[in-house]
């Protein structure tokens, strides 16, 4: 008895041990999703900084073409990036987000960059063409080098003539635990989106105005992909602390269930002993009192 007792406390403790990094984790994947959402407002003014001088750029543009300087493509094909998960404990995170991608095949060819490891099996399940992978940020400040990355990937592909028409899908911080998923189109690139100044002036360039509004093109995408990466490093991080808190719950039904074992089995060893003294004491009693007839 005395031996499942002290395996059934045992377990007590090392269950006390997971609760504390259960907790830790969720407080981790908290401070990292807020971090991630308080960063977003100074990424969209870049991005609204950007869209104004393309607004500007415009005004230089007469010609009727888009203003671009990527050739033209050679096939009807779809780019595809994905943001998946780079660490575990997030649930259905990556399966949410990877079904979406399935949605976006088509009878024309569709190549996957995925972004996070943990996808990597689900998009294998699903069937997914990756052309091309990377790890996904474990902190806020990776954004910026990842975003860049993909840009070099993404215009190496336009510049090839490859994709006509490119696009990164990603989940987003949601209040409720239902996970949302959002697309957003990077090419081919809507310059009628920004609005032209008022000001009658035109600005003053250095360089040719296609030139201009390519590279201010490039660096509007890599601004919506930093802002994708970032609202998915969030939506991640939320993922993970709700599963963190189910697994709290869990944590609690176990501990109580051994908490009640443990005292149940405290309370039977009591019992043995409170019985086994009984019985010593019982003994000691018949005894003496037979001797006490034998003398008599």
């Amino acid at each position: 008895m005395s031996n499942k007792l002290s395996e059934v406390q045992g377990r007590i403790s090392s269950v006390h041990e997971l609760e504390s990094v259960v907790s830790a984790m969720r407080g981790i994947a908290a401070a990292r999703s807020l971090e991630a959402q308080s960063r977003l407002d100074a990424i969209r003014a870049c991005a609204g900084m950007v869209g104004a001088a393309i607004g500007d750029a415009l005004m230089l543009d007469h010609g009727d073409d888009k203003p671009d300087e990527l050739p033209k493509p050679f096939s009807d094909a779809t780019l595809v990036i994905i943001l998946c998960a780079e660490q575990g404990f997030v649930g259905t995170f990556n399966e949410h987000v990877i079904e979406s991608a399935a949605q976006c095949t088509g009878p024309h060819s569709t190549e996957f960059l995925l972004i996070g490891n943990r996808g990597a099996g689900v998009a294998a399940e699903h069937a997914l063409t990756i052309g091309w992978s990377a790890a996904m940020v474990a902190h806020a400040d990776e954004v910026p080098a990842l975003a860049d990355r993909i840009t070099e990937v993404l215009y190496e592909r336009l510049n090839a003539g490859r994709p006509t028409r490119a696009l990164v899908l990603h989940a987003i911080p949601n209040p409720s635990e239902a996970i949302e998923v959002v697309q957003s189109i990077l090419w081919p690139f809507d310059f009628r989106r920004f609005s032209r100044p008022v000001h009658a002036d035109p600005p003053l360039v250095t360089l040719p105005p296609r030139r201009l509004l390519a590279l201010l093109a490039e660096e509007y995408i890599y601004a919506q992909l930093c802002e994708a990466i970032m609202l998915s490093f969030a939506a991640e991080n939320e993922a993970r602390m709700r599963a963190m808190i189910a697994a709290r719950t869990n944590v609690h039904n176990t501990l109580d269930g051994l908490i009640g074992e443990s005292r149940r089995l405290r309370q039977e060893e009591i019992t043995s002993e409170i019985v086994e003294l009984s019985s010593v004491s019982l003994a000691a009693g018949t005894g003496n009192r037979a001797r006490r007839f034998a003398k008599s």
